[in-house]
């Protein structure tokens, strides 16, 4: 029970990161899972992008393909919706912080 509520607030905070990255410059998915890998979180291709896929079907992604070395990679950036929403969570887990360092 204890790990089913760790992974979806994990779940939860890999979406603000990958909001935080598409906001500050186009991400793919490579680059996130490594990104990811430094906050110390250990995800895998295939629980990334259904995580980035559902970001975009909710209109909080925008994807962009390019062509890079002749392959197809898609890119992801921030919509405004997204940046709502970014804002949103950003205040929520500052009020959080505040309330945990409190105690």
């Amino acid at each position: 029970m204890k790990e089913k509520i760790l992974r979806r607030l994990f779940l939860g905070f890999i979406q603000v990161h990958i909001l935080y990255h598409a906001q500050k410059e186009p991400v793919y998915g490579t680059f996130m899972i490594d990104e990811l890998k430094n906050h110390g979180y250990d995800i895998s291709a295939g629980t990334l992008y259904p995580i980035i896929n559902n970001l975009a079907e909710a209109g909080l992604l925008k994807k962009t393909d390019r062509v890079i070395k002749g392959k197809v990679r898609k890119y992801y950036t921030i919509t405004p919706a997204g940046t709502n929403v970014l804002a949103e969570a950003k205040e929520k887990a500052e009020e959080l912080l505040r309330e945990i360092r409190e105690n």
